[in-house]
């Protein structure tokens, strides 16, 4: 069992610029992860193609199971709005967060996050050089998933929080609190712009793997995060392996967890 996160910054190439939809399937189709968590998801966005890039990702894995959620209408840095639950289907460009299984999903679960009231600067990744820019946040989203792995009812999440430090910490509590009451074991595969062991130390939950993320030509930072609730723990299955592979787009790279498919010693950090 392979689980897995991903930011895909819309798939473009900080090599190229380009969005290239045979590129991200091909890249995609070899992270070979069972269950695998999305951020910054295009949906009918100009910049990437209006390609559905959620529905691309699963068709890569041979993945049956996928919900898009979109946080924002429109597109951010530019022209933008909260998404609602009424959103989520339309002509309109959508812009969020994507989970993807290829086991069968037994309750899917989606829980809105308040964007921080303030603008804050953001570093923007560009071919040659980054640029600081002064940003309003956007919402975030929460998708929370049951799944029926190989080694029973695995609760499995994805968000991707605020880049405002403090608020991101905020939204944690509110993630953890928004899964609590889904089954164990739960497990959190999310970019939560939170470097290290901070979000252990916010969330009491445990790394699943630690290795830096971002940003992706040279990560020295790891904001991207496989966590498992300390609850029920015990019933997921070892880690045999942790992976960070370099993509050929993003500015941040995947991280992979894989585990053997009957539950035996987790190594946890």
């Amino acid at each position: 069992m392979r689980l897995g996160t991903f930011n895909l910054m819309h798939g473009r190439s900080l090599a190229d610029g380009r969005v290239d939809h045979d590129r991200i399937a091909t890249s995609i189709a070899g992270l070979d992860a069972d269950v695998l968590g999305l951020q910054e998801v295009d949906r009918a966005q100009p910049r990437s193609g209006h390609a559905d890039l959620a529905r691309i990702a699963a068709d890569a894995l041979g993945a049956g199971h996928v919900l898009f959620v979109p946080a924002v209408v429109g597109t951010p840095g530019e022209a933008f709005r909260a998404a609602t639950d009424e959103d989520h289907e339309g002509p309109e460009p959508h812009y969020g967060i994507a989970l993807v299984s290829r086991y069968p999903v037994l309750q899917w679960r989606v829980t809105r996050l308040p964007a921080a009231p303030l603008r804050a600067p953001i570093m923007i990744p560009g071919p040659r050089r980054a640029r600081l820019l002064l940003l309003d946040d956007e919402p975030r989203v929460l998708v929370a998933a049951v799944v029926a792995t190989p080694a029973g009812r695995v609760t499995v999440a994805t968000t991707h929080l605020s880049f405002v430090p403090g608020w991101n910490v905020r939204q944690l509590h509110l993630v953890r609190r928004a899964l609590r009451d889904l089954p164990a074991p739960r497990v959190l595969l999310a970019d939560l712009n939170l470097p290290g062991r901070l979000p252990r130390l916010v969330s009491g939950w445990h790394r699943l793997g630690s290795v830096a993320t971002y940003p992706s030509p040279a990560p020295r930072v790891q904001f991207d995060h496989v966590l498992a609730d300390s609850r029920g723990i015990e019933r997921l299955p070892r880690v045999l392996g942790v992976s960070s592979p370099e993509m050929p787009f993003s500015d941040h790279r995947p991280l992979l967890v894989t585990m053997r498919d009957r539950p035996g010693t987790l190594s946890i950090d």
